[in-house]
C-alpha cells in the first residue's frame, strides 16, 4: 500500500467525521428554527417510511415557527404523530392544511444541557479522529512490515497523520465553541 492510499482513506475517514459532527450540530436547536430539527424523523407514507420533508413543503416562515405544508393532506396526521413519537419538545399545531411547530425560548437550564450535549459530540469526534490516526499509522507500520515502505517514509507519514489530527482536532474545538457561542446566546 502506497503513502497516497493511505492518506487518501485518512482524508476519507476525516471528512466523514465532521460531516457527521455537522449535521449532529445542526440537528441541536439553538433557540432558532430550522428545518434541521425534523432530520431523523420518518413518517409512514403510501406504505412506506418517508423523511417528513419528502412528503411535505417544510419553511422556516419567521425565527421561531417552522411550517410544514404536506402535499397530500391525508399524511397530515401522520406527521402531527411522528414528530410527537420523535420527542424534540416541541408540540405540532394542525390546522387541517398544515403543522406549524412553535419553538418554545430556551430556559437558561435547557441552554447548558445543549452546551454539554455539544461537547460531548464534540469529544465524541476527537475521540473518532484519534481513532482514525491509529489506524492510518497501523496501516502504514504494516505496509513497512510487507517491505512496501522503510522506516524513513513510515516516520514521515507518522509525522504528517499527527500534523492533519492535530488541524482536523483544532477544527472540531473550534466548531465546538462556535456551537457553544450560538446555544448561549439569548
Amino acid at each position: 500500500m502506497e503513502a497516497k492510499e493511505i492518506y487518501e482513506k485518512l482524508d476519507n475517514a476525516i471528512s466523514k467525521d465532521r460531516s457527521y459532527l455537522e449535521s449532529e450540530f445542526s440537528n441541536i436547536r439553538a433557540g432558532k428554527a430550522s428545518v434541521g430539527i425534523l432530520n431523523g424523523i420518518t413518517v409512514e407514507s403510501y406504505g412506506a417510511q418517508m423523511p417528513i420533508d419528502q412528503v411535505s413543503s417544510v419553511t422556516v416562515p419567521d425565527a421561531k415557527t417552522v411550517l410544514i405544508q404536506p402535499w397530500d393532506k391525508s399524511v397530515i396526521s401522520a406527521i402531527e404523530k411522528a414528530i410527537m413519537n420523535a420527542n424534540i419538545g416541541i408540540t405540532p399545531s394542525n390546522n387541517g392544511d398544515s403543522i406549524r411547530l412553535n419553538l418554545p425560548p430556551l430556559t437558561e437550564e435547557r441552554r447548558r444541557d445543549l452546551s454539554k450535549q455539544v461537547k460531548a459530540l464534540g469529544e465524541s469526534g476527537k475521540v473518532n479522529v484519534r481513532n482514525i490516526r491509529r489506524d492510518a499509522i497501523e496501516m502504514f507500520k504494516k505496509a513497512k512490515k510487507d517491505g512496501e515502505m522503510n522506516d524513513d517514509m513510515v516516520k514521515d507519514g507518522e509525522v504528517e497523520i499527527q500534523k492533519v489530527i492535530d488541524k482536523t482536532i483544532k477544527q472540531i474545538d473550534e466548531m465546538v465553541v462556535i456551537k457553544e457561542k450560538e446555544i448561549m446566546t439569548v
